[in-house]
């Protein structure tokens, strides 16, 4: 099989596995190569794949889909995280979580200072009328 995970800007993933590992809404699965052609809706957890040579990766996945179509396998997510382990993951997941945590902060900020600057033009606008 061949495995592409994809997301908004970048192929994560992109090689030849023998397995894949990963969680559904109804709980997890695993795909070999010779399974029927499969779609489902990921749900955010660990999708775990092993490559031709027996090596295994773990992958956190953000709620996505998968497609598995002849030997292809697609995952689409907005953010995924990988690594070799799972505390080596968690500590990447943990930080990645607290960089996004602040970009959101800094948006919010951004844009509630827009909205009160365009409440103020528009006050001005009344008063001037």
């Amino acid at each position: 099989m061949h495995l592409k995970l994809l997301l908004p800007t970048e192929v994560l993933i992109d090689q030849p596995v023998s397995k894949v590992i990963a969680e559904a809404e109804s709980g997890s699965f695993c795909l070999l190569p010779r399974h029927i052609d499969f779609l489902t809706a990921l749900a955010p957890g660990i999708l775990l794949f092993e490559s031709e040579s027996g090596e295994e990766t773990v992958v956190a996945v953000d709620e996505g889909i998968l497609v598995k179509c002849g030997a292809e396998v697609l995952v689409s997510t907005r953010n995924a995280v990988q690594g070799n382990d799972l505390e080596h993951l968690r500590q990447q997941v943990v930080k990645q979580f607290r960089e996004v945590d602040e970009q959101e902060r800094l948006t919010r900020s951004a844009l509630a200072q827009l909205e009160a600057s365009l409440a103020r033009r528009f006050m001005d606008l009344q008063t001037r009328s």
